[in-house]
């Protein structure tokens, strides 16, 4: 392993196998990288899962403008219009790299891109490859590529716990795995590790997926920024697995509609109806099984017998939950699903840390604002890998300095944060609520438990959405429904966060004292 290590040091570190991690690190060839993932290339991540596709302004009739229109409104007027236009200017060069990595998409007979609707979009722009198995699709023809390029180097099973840093710069990170903790000296890490979703009990997320890119990046010094705003997929299939399967959106763009169990159309009345912004059905689909109903999803007139053609993985899944979606209504529920908020970033994906670049969704480029537009992750997670392997490329190769000697660091355990997340930083939030979880978070995260890691990042969430007094987009508060007329983001670093949660927290220790 030290030969090994020797080799590696000074490469370009890519933390993470998803999309954004895999184009990165195939950007920059010939430039040697390592990449560092805690599964094989491509497990563990939510790109592959993804079923919606890729948004996609290139179709007649469709352009960024129509694009970014659609994208400045399911952000709730919280979005950054200057970086959401500079990342969307870029879909063509996003869809050009990941055909020359070698994606198929699927393709009308004519040979030109088959592109659908989903939910908040203006126009049919949604482009997929297998259908409703695009994330997998991409992401199977990234890892063959990564794995046939002689620049990349991929360190599989390697979890890294900790950022080190040498005034104010990345110098390495600090790993584990199954032989134990080393370090790999760096001056150029890029975090790739994905959301959030696996501190909720209800999630469509890989169920380890806590955080980790955003706490790394915090624990090292960057800046947060809108941590409160989690994204709830408005229809996972409800059953016991863990986690939850997605029933995407593009059914609902098909023409699949939702009914109570009284067989209401609940949302006939509200602007889109089945396609109105996520945060908005998500809450709908929440009123309804918070009164002890049930809600599902009826595809039987739409599509039929057609359903197992157009969208044969979401079939499979509920022929596993023995659903028949052709004939039988499918039961969905509302669950955690990407985080809008994260790692500050500006447009080349440059952290406020010098030697970290993040991207994907860890990182906060401003593209989502409070509410992510459907689609729009996958080509943001490609455009800003495009854009930050450009970015490092274009700088000299700073020295490396000689690794330290460190202490392991513990592996991290979600159950406790888990519960504490899953009831009070859910779909509908209210102050009780988020001064209980901020009380009961505060010690986990000011430890050195196993609960540390993933308690911070709960936390974070905790504490931003406890100072943002209104509802907007993905981030609703019973106690205060309405929305401020000035839309305003929040920036905080770890020290900020953990001197609000004393201060919130401390009207909570004297009623307990």
């Amino acid at each position: 392993m030290t030969a090994l290590l020797d080799r590696l040091a000074g490469r370009v570190a890519v933390v993470g196998s998803g999309i954004a991690g895999l184009v990165t690190a195939l950007s920059l060839a010939p430039q040697p990288v390592v990449l560092l993932t805690r599964a094989g290339l491509g497990g563990e991540s939510s790109s592959g899962w993804a079923q919606g596709g890729i948004a996609a302004a290139l179709a007649a009739g469709d352009s960024t403008d129509l694009h970014l229109a659609d994208t400045l409104a399911a952000g709730d007027r919280l979005c950054d219009e200057a970086a959401a236009r500079a990342i969307l200017s870029d879909t063509a060069s996003a869809i050009d790299a990941l055909e020359r990595f070698g994606v198929r998409f699927d393709r009308l007979a004519d040979g030109a891109l088959q592109f659908g609707l989903e939910a908040a979009h203006s126009r049919h722009r949604i482009i997929h490859a297998n259908g409703d198995g695009t994330g997998a699709a991409i992401i199977r023809a990234l890892s063959t590529a990564v794995r046939a390029c002689p620049s990349i180097t991929v360190l599989a099973g390697i979890e890294v716990r900790r950022l080190l840093t040498t005034e104010g710069a990345i110098s390495g990170l600090i790993c584990a795995g199954p032989n134990g903790t080393f370090v790999l000296p760096t001056t150029r890490a890029v975090l790739a590790t994905g959301g959030l979703g696996g501190l909720y009990d209800a999630s469509t997320n890989p169920a380890g997926n806590f955080g980790q890119g955003v706490m790394l990046a915090a624990r090292a010094g960057a800046e947060l920024r809108d941590m409160e705003f989690v994204q709830f997929h408005p229809t996972a299939l409800a059953t016991d697995r863990r986690p939850l399967a997605l029933v995407s959106e593009a059914v609902r763009g098909e023409g699949a509609i939702l009914l109570n169990e009284r067989g209401e159309r609940f949302l006939a009345g509200t602007p889109g109806a089945e396609l109105a912004p996520r945060d908005v059905v998500a809450r709908a689909i929440g009123r309804e099984i918070a009164r002890g109903g049930k809600v599902y999803l009826d595809a039987r007139q739409a599509l039929g017998a057609r359903f197992a053609e157009r969208f044969p993985l979401i079939h499979q899944l509920c022929a596993e939950a023995g659903i028949d979606p052709a004939r039988e209504l499918i039961p969905v529920r509302p669950a955690a699903h990407y985080h809008m908020g994260g790692v500050v970033t500006d447009i080349a994906g440059r952290s406020t840390i010098e030697g970290l670049w993040v991207v994907g969704e860890a990182a906060c480029t401003g593209l989502h604002g409070a509410n992510r537009l459907a689609s729009n992750s996958l080509l943001e997670g490609t455009v800003m890998g495009l854009r930050a392997a450009q970015d490092i490329a274009g700088r000299p190769e700073p020295a490396v300095r000689t690794a330290p000697d460190v202490k392991s660091v513990a592996s991290p355990d979600l159950r406790q944060v888990r519960s504490i997340a899953s009831r009070d930083l859910s779909v509908v939030r209210d102050r009780t609520g988020l001064d209980r979880a901020i009380a009961g978070l505060l010690p986990m995260a000011a430890s050195a438990g196993p609960s540390s890691d993933p308690a911070l990042v709960a936390l974070s969430i905790a504490v931003f959405a406890r100072l943002r007094d209104e509802s907007r987009g993905a981030h609703a508060r019973s106690d205060f429904p309405e929305t401020h007329a000035k839309a305003e983001r929040r920036t905080m670093t770890l020290a900020a966060i953990m001197d609000a949660a004393h201060r919130l927290n401390t009207p909570m220790l004297a009623q307990s004292a």
